[in-house]
């Protein structure tokens, strides 16, 4: 209300009282007839003064009101009650004088009363861990083998003291210092250790750095799986790849909220939207308490199946009290939101829209929904759809058998036939997004697919994020395509991908609907769980509630404590997928050697009795240019022939004693010399035999030379490698 209508109410007021101080008058004695205008008026100011006391109060309350709602500000000096001799109560505070006072200072208590009410049942909803059972001696110990210190590799123990459960078992890739190497598995040593403990493995979702190493797990251990459809029907084709299809006996498919009884647990499995059909979180209550694992998650309000996150029964657990939350961390420097997948589709049907040519699409094989609305607007513009990868094309036909996706067969056509249809009419979809060198993609790039080349015309998409540590071959297959003449559509389009995993606002809700009393920030680098520690402080999760795990730490989680106890051992296996088999550290670092420093050969033949060297021969790899070959040569025999020459005839006794002796002494002269520590591989044999005429030839091969001229050197000695390493006559 403003000054104005103050203004006017009053005149208002003042007019009713003197109507009513008008007709008291005619009433009153003749005498009062004679009386002038001023007269009249000063006895209406008279009036007011001789009211009773009540009346008199009730005036000056009215008044402190207008002046309230006029403005006035009753607090300032001029108007404030100077008065020193109030009665005061026995702490110094003035006792209410008047019963409009107390009236309203009683309204004011009961709104203060009210507040405090209100806040203590809000605080008391932030953090309901007065739910906990705080007198339990039960705990629970949390032991990351995989998913922290990386992206990817995720595996994780949850154990009691009789029980253990065992949730995802996911691969990582290697980096450029794993030449040789595919994909890299969690260190299994630890499974090994409580193996009769463990009584189930849970799967959150089928992304493969959550399921990409259960069939090496599953071909040392067979524990009961429990998953989702999609979850299963993936592990299954893996199972049937590996020749484990016996293995599939173990699956339990579970309903989403459906609590399922596993030994000491019980765990619900709930719907989250994340970049593959059919994720899931996982309340798993305990004795001690429940506990809920995020799994990979985004909070998607648009999925392209309808089905959002299950926020509702996220919020349930929160209220019920959780005593830990473990939290996806992937996105925890991305502020906002992530946005949903659905906006990913306008942006390929413009970009369809507008191809001249032929539309080559790559994502992650099992990015479904992303697939799906690739081949939905390419059916708009009408398309045939060619889909090429073994992984992709596995990866559909499951989804659509088992009612994920509908798409009739008759949109579809094989590789072979995309050359019967005009450029502008064929969508491809495809693998190696990741610059994978033995994808389809790649193979394209390269000229090397059987029916697929790429054509100047033809516009490639690549609707996919590099992952850490893939970024130089992503680069690498992007530069093939453009030196093909195709144009790329990569990251200068905003939304030609979009992330399956929560950002800080997304991480702040689930914080917030878990409200849990101990947090443990899973899945990413160290700075990503560090980054969703200061977001969860500043969700109320108290900072002495809060640990930064590494693979190997051993929590131990009691409703009163959250502690490390121990590190277990924890590492990565190396996987040849070619060969399908494991490599072990000692074949890495060689290869790294090699690589790196290069390799020396030497072979001799020596006549035993006479301790003399009858043959040499010296092989040399990536150590020293085409030039300096026989300057080498001729520095190591020299060293070799003054080292033996004051050598004890002990070393003669055997080939073992005398290549061991040679080694170490070719070890420390190489590195005088060149500062590097080659791999150094020493033959020798031995020759009783003295010939009339030894051969004082040598040969020496580098990786300049070609082949065809070894034929050039006399060869009195040949040699090859065998199954061990070692030299062997040919």
């Amino acid at each position: 209300m403003n000054d104005t209508e103050n203004r006017d109410n009053l005149s208002v007021n003042k007019d009713s009282k003197d109507q009513k101080k008008d007709a008291s008058t005619r009433k009153n004695s003749t005498a009062n007839k004679h009386l002038t205008k001023n007269s009249k008026e000063q006895g209406k100011k008279r009036t007011f003064k001789f009211k009773t006391e009540k009346d008199s109060v009730a005036r000056n309350a009215n008044t402190e009101t207008q002046k309230k709602w006029v403005g006035e500000n009753k607090y300032a000096s001029k108007n404030r009650d100077n008065n020193e001799n109030h009665e005061k109560h026995e702490d110094g505070t003035r006792k209410v004088q008047t019963p409009t006072e107390k009236g309203t200072l009683s309204f004011h208590k009961d709104l203060k009363r009210g507040v405090e009410a209100n806040t203590k049942i809000q605080k008391g909803s932030l953090n309901p861990h007065h739910k906990l059972n705080l007198k339990t001696n039960a705990k629970v110990r949390i032991t990351p083998i995989g998913g922290l210190g990386e992206i990817g590799g995720n595996m994780t123990i949850i154990e009691t003291d009789t029980c253990a459960i065992v949730i995802d078992i996911g691969m990582s890739f290697p980096d450029e210092s794993m030449p040789g190497v595919d994909i890299l598995i969690p260190d299994f040593h630890y499974i090994e250790s409580i193996k009769s403990k463990i009584i189930a493995v849970l799967i959150t979702h089928a992304h493969e750095d959550h399921i990409g190493a259960v069939p090496y797990f599953y071909k040392q251990f067979q524990f009961p799986l429990y998953g989702t459809p999609l979850a299963l029907g993936l592990v299954g084709s893996k199972f049937e790849e590996h020749g484990l299809k016996k293995c599939k006996e173990l699956f339990h498919i579970v309903e989403k909220r459906k609590p399922v009884r596993i030994g000491d647990f019980e765990v619900e499995w709930i719907h989250i939207t994340h970049s593959i059909i059919d994720s899931s979180a996982l309340a798993i209550r305990t004795e001690a308490g429940i506990i809920l694992h995020t799994g990979d998650f985004k909070i998607d309000h648009t999925p392209i199946d309808n089905l959002p996150t299950d926020l509702h029964r996220l919020a349930y657990y929160g209220e019920l009290g959780v005593m830990l939350l473990l939290s996806d961390s992937t996105n925890s420097h991305k502020s906002g939101v992530t946005p949903s997948e659905a906006s990913v589709g306008p942006t390929f049907d413009n970009l369809f829209k507008n191809a001249a040519g032929r539309v080559i699409m790559s994502t992650f094989s099992s990015n479904i929904h992303r697939v799906y609305q690739a081949i939905h607007y390419g059916l708009k513009h009408n398309r045939k759809v060619a889909v090429i990868g073994r992984s992709m094309e596995k990866n559909l036909e499951i989804s659509r058998e088992l009612g994920y996706i509908d798409l009739p067969s008759k949109v579809f056509i094989e590789a072979h036939e995309v050359l019967q249809y005009p450029d502008e009419e064929i969508l491809i979809v495809t693998t190696g997004s990741q610059g994978e060198t033995m994808s389809a993609l790649y193979r394209m790039a390269t000229d090397e697919h059987r029916h697929i080349k790429i054509k100047p015309t033809d516009m490639i998409i690549l609707s996919a994020k590099a992952i850490p540590g893939n970024e130089g071959s992503v680069s690498a297959v992007i530069n093939l395509i453009m030196k093909a003449g195709a144009k790329v559509a990569y990251q200068d389009f905003s939304e030609i991908h979009v992330s399956g995993h929560a950002a800080q606002e997304e991480q702040k809700l689930m914080l917030r609907l878990i409200k849990p009393k101990f947090f443990l920030p899973v899945h990413g680098e160290f700075n990503h769980i560090a980054k969703h520690k200061q977001t969860a402080i500043a969700c109320g999760v108290l900072e002495k509630n809060i640990y930064l795990m590494e693979d190997g730490d051993q929590i131990e989680v009691n409703p009163n404590y959250m502690r490390k106890v121990k590190s277990v051992r924890t590492g990565k296996t190396f996987v040849d997928n070619q060969a399908n088999r494991i490599l072990d550290d000692e074949i890495i670092n060689e290869r790294n050697l090699l690589a790196n420093d290069g390799i020396f050969i030497l072979t001799l033949h020596i006549n035993q009795e006479q301790q003399k060297i009858l043959e040499h021969r010296i092989n040399v790899f990536g150590i020293i240019g085409q030039k300096e070959e026989k300057e080498l040569v001729k520095f190591t025999m020299d060293a070799i022939n003054a080292h033996l020459a004051i050598a004890k005839s002990s070393l003669y006794k055997d080939s073992k004693t005398l290549e061991n002796n040679l080694f170490g002494f070719l070890r420390k002269l190489l590195f005088k010399k060149f500062k590097k520590y080659p791999a150094i591989l020493v033959n020798v044999l031995f020759d009783n035999v003295v010939k009339t005429k030894p051969s004082q030839k040598f040969d020496f091969i580098t990786d300049h030379h070609k082949a065809e001229e070894r034929d050039k050197h006399d060869k009195p000695l040949e040699m090859i490698f065998n199954d061990h390493g070692n030299f062997t006559n040919l």
